[in-house]
């Protein structure tokens, strides 16, 4: 089986929701994060402090959060497609905490479902 590595549709695509998600992310929309995640019980993120299996989890998480410092600024944005229906996002970021800039990385695998693209598995780190 031969898979077409990076489609340029579909990093387009990709590379269009990008910035929807990350505008979300950091203004506390809790209901377009919500809507990028695929809703199922099977979904994941692991995050900086908890581990959330399954949309509700994800969406208690997300609106128990705190809204406030939320910004960061992205060092690096890489995005790989995998045929037309499946992709990976990952980025390295910065945020100002405590007067501290803290670095993190973050991964996305994306894949295109009957209702759109959606983030199917999620991870977000900082580093030491």
């Amino acid at each position: 089986m031969v898979i077409e590595i990076n489609d340029a549709a579909t990093l387009t695509e990709l590379a269009e929701l990008y910035p929807k998600y990350e505008e979300a992310l950091v203004t506390n929309d809790v209901d377009t994060l919500t809507a990028m995640f695929w809703a199922a019980p099977h979904v994941m993120r692991f995050g900086v402090t908890e581990n959330l299996y399954g949309i509700e989890e994800l969406e208690a998480f997300r609106k128990g959060r705190s809204p406030v410092n939320l910004a960061r600024r992205v060092k690096r944005l890489d995005i790989i497609s995998f045929g037309k229906d499946f992709g990976s996002i990952t980025l390295e970021f910065e945020r100002e905490s405590n007067g501290k800039i803290m670095r993190g990385r973050q991964s996305q695998t994306w894949v295109r479902m009957p209702e759109g693209w959606r983030i199917v598995a999620a991870h977000v780190s900082l580093l030491p």
